[in-house]
C-alpha cells in the first residue's frame, strides 16, 4: 500500500498529543490540513482511526494498533536525524583503522592524538595488523582506513596515497663492537644471527628482494610476530637486524651499523577503498591524516 510518510507522521502527532491543535501546532500547518490528511489516511486505509468529539480525540481499536507501530518507526526516525545531526559536527560516530605497527609509531599516533582531542565523542578502533591483513580487512569493508608500509600490493579496489618516507637502519647489541667500526657488506653481516619479521609479513618480503639483488639468501635466525619485539632481541645481543629509524632514541641501548649496499627507503601509505563514501568522521580522519603526511614529507625533504 503506497501511503505518504506525511499521513502517517501526522497521524502520530495527532496521536501523541489526542490533539489535532497541537499537532498542527508542533508541525507548523493549519488545523484543516491536519484534518484533510487523517481523512485521507483513514480512505486509505479502509478505517477510522480516531473518535472525535468537541472535548477529546481517541483512537479507535484500529488507531490503536497502528499507532504502536508508527510511533516506534517515528521515535526511530527522529533518533537517526539526531545521530547523523551529531555526526555532521563530528560529535559522535566510530572509525576503524587497520595499521601495522611501524605505520602505527611512524606516522598515525600523533594524528590519532590531535584527532581524538579534538573530537573525543567519536571512537576510534584501531587493528593491529600486517600489510596483508590491513588490506584484506580494508577490502571486506571490516576497515574505513588502513596506513601500512610500503611495499605492498594493492588491487584495483583500492587507492594508495604514499604519506612518508623512512629509512630502516642496521643495529647491533655492545656484544658486536666489531659491526660498528666500518663498513659492512650484506654478505657480512650473514655470518651473525639475524632476527627479522615472520615469512608471511611484507617487511619479510623487503629483506628477500634486497638480499637477492646481491645473490644473498636472507633467512633470519630467529622471526618476531610484531616489529616492536626487533629491538629488544637486538638490545639483549641475541640477534643483529633491521629496525624503523623512527624506533630508535636516546635510551635505545643498540648501535648502529653502517651498511656498505645502500638499501631503498621505504614509505607509509594510507589506502581506502576506491570509489568508497567514507562516513563525516572517517573522511575528518583521513584529511588529517593526509594533511599530517604532507608536512612530515616536507620536513624530511629540507
Amino acid at each position: 500500500m503506497d501511503v505518504s510518510f506525511d499521513y502517517y507522521k501526522i497521524f502520530y502527532c495527532v496521536g501523541k498529543h489526542k490533539s489535532f491543535t497541537k499537532a498542527a501546532e508542533e508541525l507548523f500547518i493549519g488545523q484543516p490540513n491536519v484534518t484533510r490528511a487523517i481523512k485521507s489516511l483513514e480512505g486509505q486505509l479502509g478505517c477510522a482511526l480516531f473518535v472525535r468529539s468537541k472535548r477529546k480525540v481517541e483512537f479507535t481499536d484500529e488507531g490503536e494498533k497502528l499507532f504502536c507501530h508508527i510511533q516506534i518507526a517515528c521515535e526511530h526516525i527522529r533518533l537517526g536525524e539526531e545521530e547523523l545531526a551529531l555526526c555532521k559536527q563530528l560529535q559522535g560516530g566510530t572509525v576503524t583503522i587497520g595499521a601495522t605497527e611501524t605505520a602505527l609509531y611512524g606516522l598515525l599516533l600523533p594524528v590519532l592524538k590531535k584527532f581524538h582531542e579534538a573530537h573525543p565523542k567519536i571512537k576510534l578502533k584501531i587493528g593491529n595488523y600486517t600489510v596483508k591483513e590491513a588490506l584484506a580487512a580494508l577490502t571486506n569493508g571490516l576497515s574505513d582506513l588502513a596506513v601500512v608500509t610500503s611495499p605492498l600490493h594493492a588491487n584495483e579496489k583500492l587507492t594508495v596515497t604514499a604519506l612518508k618516507r623512512f629509512r630502516e637502519v642496521a643495529v647491533c647489541g655492545s656484544d658486536f663492537p666489531e659491526l660498528t667500526q666500518a663498513p659492512v657488506g650484506l654478505n657480512a653481516l650473514r655470518a651473525y644471527p639475524l632476527v627479522g619479521l615472520a615469512r608471511n609479513t611484507i617487511t619479510h618480503e623487503f629483506y628477500s628482494a634486497q638480499f637477492a639483488a646481491y645473490g644473498l639468501e636472507y633467512n633470519p635466525d630467529i622471526e618476531v610476530a610484531t616489529a616492536d619485539q626487533l629491538l629488544p632481541v637486538i638490545e639483549n645481543n641475541l640477534c643483529v637486524g633491521f629496525v624503523p629509524e623512527f624506533f630508535l632514541n636516546a635510551k635505545s641501548n643498540v648501535h648502529a651499523i653502517n651498511i656498505a649496499e645502500r638499501l631503498p627507503p621505504r614509505e607509509i601509505c594510507l589506502v581506502k577503498r576506491a570509489g568508497s563514501q567514507l562516513s563525516l568522521a572517517a573522511a575528518e580522519l583521513e584529511k588529517e591524516i593526509m594533511q599530517f603526511g604532507a608536512r612530515e614529507e616536507t620536513v624530511s625533504s629540507l
